[in-house]
Order: structure tokens, then C-alpha cells, then sequence
């Protein structure tokens, strides 16, 4: 019995030891990243292997923007449609997790997440799209460091520039060169709100952009300039 106490002991310690170590190493990834651009999320890194297995000459398209060269129309397209709340809160939307909690028991299935930006580019930085409360729990840890040590601008920067908007597509620079053939920095206040409302599924949506898709859009389009800016 005391053998098998300690072993349970150092089994624990270690398995302490091993989530210390990957507290820190996310850590250091968002400490470095509030200076320095992502060369690959966790998505991206996913994305990837998907599209070698099809295509062993895929690449993905993604290229980092400053948020000076961002438009301001996607920006506040993107605020409006994903997190409208997002200059006020410190990375949860209380009231919006409770909508979305109400809207999924009504429906009898998960139709809304009710996450920021924030909690967005959390899972897209180091998680991946499956859905557990482990992966909510890691999220939630990993939205507070972010929240804690960026600041706002910074959170938007980095989310535009990784975001997912396609099938290997990353980032506002890449989307709008694949989707309209012009620079993140000249897309217009329409071209804005239809990439916005892309986010939730960018992926089906580059294929099937539909009649209620394009109403979503022109709400979005009329409620951006309401959108407050970091």
C-alpha cells in the first residue's frame, strides 16, 4: 500500500509539473506574440495537414498586415458582426453566454457559441475546433493571459491577421486579395460586412453564400457604424 501511495504521489507531481510547464509555454508564446506576428496557429497547423493529405503541393495563404493597413470598415464589420461588446469586456460576454445557453436549450443542440474575439483567438492560436469543456476550460485560461497582457488593439490586430476566411485562407490580407482582389486596407464598408459575417463557417460560406447570408451581411453593414474601435 505504501508503494502504491507513492507512486500515486509522484505520478500527481508530475502531472502537476507537466501542466506548470504548459502554463508557461503558453506564456511565453502570447508574452512574445504581443510584439511579434504568429507564424502558424494551431489552426493554421491543422489546416495544413488537411490540405497536403489532398494536396502534397498545398500551401496556405496567409500574410501579416499591421493594423494601420487593416480597413477600418472591417474592422468595425468584424465588431459588429462577432463581438459588439468587445472595447467593454475583459474577454467573456456574460450576458451573451447566457443567450447563446438559451438559444441552444430551446433549439436541443449547440447553435450558438456566444464567444468574443477574445475567447476566437484563444482557440485559434493553440486549441482546435473540437468542442469539450476541457478545451472550454484551456480557453478560458488561455482568453485571461491574453486579455491580461495585450491590449485591445493588439487582440483585434492579431485576430484579423489569423482568423480563418476560407479553405486555407488566414487573415483579412489573404481573404480580401482571394475574395475581391484588393488590399485588406481598401475594402469597402459591403465588402467588409460580407466577409464579417463569413467567420462563424468561412469554409461552407466561400461556397454557399445564400440569400439570408447576404441579408445578415446588410444588418451587420448598418449596425458598423455603431461599432466602438480600440
Amino acid at each position: 500500500m505504501k508503494t502504491l501511495w507513492h507512486w500515486t504521489r509522484r505520478a500527481l507531481l508530475a502531472l502537476v509539473l507537466l501542466l506548470v510547464a504548459y502554463q508557461l509555454w503558453l506564456l511565453g508564446h502570447i508574452l512574445w506574440w504581443k510584439w511579434e506576428p504568429p507564424s502558424e496557429t494551431s489552426f493554421m497547423g491543422l489546416r495544413r495537414e488537411e490540405l497536403l493529405a489532398r494536396n502534397p503541393g498545398a500551401q496556405l495563404q496567409y500574410r501579416w498586415v499591421p493594423y494601420e493597413k487593416i480597413s477600418v470598415h472591417l474592422k468595425r464589420a468584424v465588431i459588429a458582426a462577432e463581438d459588439d461588446k468587445f472595447v467593454d469586456h475583459e474577454g467573456f460576454d456574460w450576458d451573451g453566454i447566457q443567450k447563446a445557453i438559451e438559444k441552444n436549450q430551446k433549439k436541443g443542440k449547440a447553435v450558438a457559441g456566444g464567444s468574443t474575439i477574445s475567447q476566437q483567438l484563444a482557440k485559434n492560436l493553440f486549441l482546435s475546433p473540437s468542442r469539450s469543456y476541457l478545451r472550454k476550460a484551456e480557453e478560458a485560461v488561455i482568453t485571461v493571459m491574453i486579455e491580461n497582457l495585450w491590449d485591445k488593439q493588439r487582440i483585434l490586430e492579431v485576430y484579423l491577421n489569423v482568423v480563418e476566411w476560407g479553405d486555407g485562407v488566414f487573415g483579412c490580407e489573404a481573404a480580401a486579395q482571394r475574395y475581391y482582389r484588393v488590399s485588406a486596407a481598401q475594402l469597402g464598408p459591403a465588402q467588409a460586412a460580407r466577409l464579417a459575417v463569413m467567420l462563424p463557417n468561412p469554409r461552407k460560406y466561400e461556397k454557399t453564400y445564400g440569400p439570408r447570408l447576404a441579408a445578415h451581411a446588410v444588418r451587420i453593414q448598418g449596425r458598423m457604424q455603431y461599432s466602438e474601435l480600440p
